[in-house]
């Protein structure tokens, strides 16, 4: 873990391809050897891409950047647009569907704990 501040642009990161999902990338901004608690995370879909639904075994706190997308989280289907924030508990099933036309973006923090990660092909 880094003792320093850390300062880089976002561009400097890699975007890495989320293979679960579709027109999906990541970029891991700030890592748990970077930070002792939190991790921070850029998310952007394409245009009609998105995530299927799983469920992580740590919490998520969501920043909506830029674009729109449905998010379905437990029972409930949200429409979240820029400017929107967003909390999933642990262990609840959430899945991203981003807007056809303009795609979306969002930053995710994540405690540094290990992360389970659950497909719910066969239900969750």
């Amino acid at each position: 873990m880094s003792e320093k501040p850390i300062v880089k642009s976002a561009d400097s990161f890699p975007a890495d391809v989320v293979g679960a999902g579709t027109g999906t990338t990541r970029q891991v901004l700030i890592s748990d050897q970077d930070a002792p608690n939190f991790a921070l995370r850029r998310f952007i879909m394409e245009p009609g891409g998105g995530m299927p639904k799983h469920t992580n075994s740590v919490e998520h706190e969501q920043y909506i950047l830029r674009g729109s997308a449905s998010v379905g989280i437990a029972d409930e289907i949200f429409k979240v647009t820029a400017g929107d924030a967003v909390y999933i508990p642990q262990g609840v099933p959430h899945w991203y569907d981003a807007d056809a036309e303009e795609g979306f973006e969002f930053l995710c923090i994540v405690p540094n704990k290990e992360d389970v990660i659950q497909l719910c092909d066969n239900g969750c």
